[in-house]
């Protein structure tokens, strides 16, 4: 099948109570290791990809090519999702080369101009029948270092949040609530009573970030009480290189194609089936 947008799929993660999967990719293999997983549990999933990503691949071109091929084939549906752009030309590039999803992320910007720049990639995407996913409150940059009121102000206002979505018109918000970008230097703790707040205020899906190490239990209540997309990237990445070294430290080991690159991507798939069956309560 085509891909599709992140809205079609989101929408129904909402009504559903579950969350999908969105997982980092650069490569065939790393976006053939996260469809195949969502095809064992038959649900939808997100391929998704960032500045770093798209230049590692030469280009948005290379990537849309990639996710359209493996989608063509797809069981489920997939969508294709721009992640963490704060440069608007960066925006039109994916928008044109095909991504059928973009998150613009202001959230280091005052309220007023992530506002204004998130209403300027709405209007963009809308001619492109993209969705777009926004952010709102700052993820903590050195956990570790913060204390727990430092945290609690980093995160999303539930009043802010409104009024962020209703000036904007987003699909999506990604919002900050515990959790930090790449693995922990300490157990991160959820503020769910937040989460509760903005849900009862917020319409449209919510989306959490650093998803990487985010103990189970306190994933699934965030999922519980409105989180529809979990974001995944640093456990998927780490899954393939741990497999290239593990590989090639076998006694008596040969280099050939499928040799070194097929456990990698078994690896992959592994983190990405675990994700999947919790995010989707299978």
């Amino acid at each position: 099948m085509s891909l599709v947008t992140m809205k079609q799929i989101m929408i129904d993660a909402q009504k559903g109570k579950y969350a999908l999967g969105a997982f980092e990719f650069w490569s065939f293999d790393s976006a053939q290791a996260v469809v195949e997983a969502a095809e064992e549990f038959n649900v939808p999933v997100i391929l998704q990809a960032g500045k770093i990503e798209n230049a590692f691949a030469c280009g948005e071109k290379t990537l849309v090519t990639i996710a359209r091929t493996v989608a063509e084939s797809a069981k489920v549906p997939v969508a294709l999702h721009l992640d963490h752009a704060e440069i608007f030309e960066d925006i039109l590039a994916a928008l044109d080369a095909g991504y059928t999803s973009v998150m613009y992320d202001g959230s280091a910007l005052p309220t007023p101009q992530n506002m204004a720049m998130t209403q300027k990639v709405v209007e963009a995407a809308k001619r492109y029948g993209a969705t777009v996913e926004a952010e709102l409150g700052k993820l903590a940059g050195s956990e570790g270092t913060l204390s727990v009121s430092q945290e609690e102000a980093l995160q999303t206002d539930p009043d802010e949040a409104a009024d962020f979505v209703a000036q904007t018109g987003v699909d999506a918000l990604a919002i900050a609530i515990g959790t930090a970008h790449g693995f922990y230097s300490r157990a991160p703790k959820l503020n769910i009573p937040r989460l509760q707040a903005i849900a009862q205020k917020v319409s449209v899906p919510l989306v959490l970030h650093g998803g990487s190490g985010t103990p189970t239990d306190q994933v699934c209540e965030a999922i519980a009480n409105g989180i529809c997309k979990v974001n995944i990237c640093t456990e998927f990445v780490a899954a393939f290189g741990q497999a290239y070294i593990a590989t090639q430290a076998q006694e008596g080991y040969r280099y050939t194609i499928p040799g070194l690159f097929g456990p990698s991507k078994e690896a992959g798939k592994a983190v990405a089936r675990e994700k999947i069956k919790l995010f989707c309560g299978k």
